[in-house]
């Protein structure tokens, strides 16, 4: 596995990719995935924080990236993280290789705080997060609704 800078190229894989807990799953509070040019400006919007895919034989199997938890100056040492592996690939120590290596690349930017915000109860992202040393903060309280259901969700945090 190789885990390295995402770049413009990859979009139409990350779209992929997210396309599928959108539309299937309430990991995501976004209704309509976004298509591969949406998912370039984000990649753009994002710098300098990290913005990383891991690939497994060629082919991107994950990605992970930060952006800031806050336009004001005084968070500037805090970053919201998200991941998201291919549903193939869940299991198999990718998810956890991207975390590390996104932490690794934060601190050299001076980054201290990480916030994971996670759907509540989540499948399976919140038990991953608490096995990366995330801890639950906080709750808002059915404060989403996707397939006709009302979602909470927790905010995890990290410092590292």
């Amino acid at each position: 596995m190789n885990i390295r800078n995402a770049s413009p190229e990859d979009a139409e894989r990350i779209a992929e990719i997210y396309s599928y807990y959108v539309l299937n799953t309430a990991i995501s509070f976004e209704i309509v995935p976004p298509d591969t040019d949406e998912i370039r400006r984000r990649m753009l919007l994002f710098k300098p924080n990290p913005y990383l895919v891991a690939e497994d034989n060629g082919r991107i199997a994950g990605y992970a990236y930060a952006h800031p938890l806050s336009d004001r100056p005084a968070y500037g040492r805090s970053v919201e993280v998200t991941i998201y592996l291919d549903k193939d690939e869940i299991g198999k120590g990718i998810g956890r290789a991207l975390y590390v290596e996104l932490e690794t690349r934060l601190k050299m930017l001076g980054i201290r705080n990480l916030y994971a915000i996670v759907t509540y109860p989540g499948e399976g992202s919140v038990e991953f997060h608490q096995k990366m040393g995330y801890r639950i903060c906080g709750k808002l309280t059915d404060c989403g609704e996707k397939f006709n259901v009302l979602r909470s969700v927790v905010y995890m945090e990290k410092l590292i």
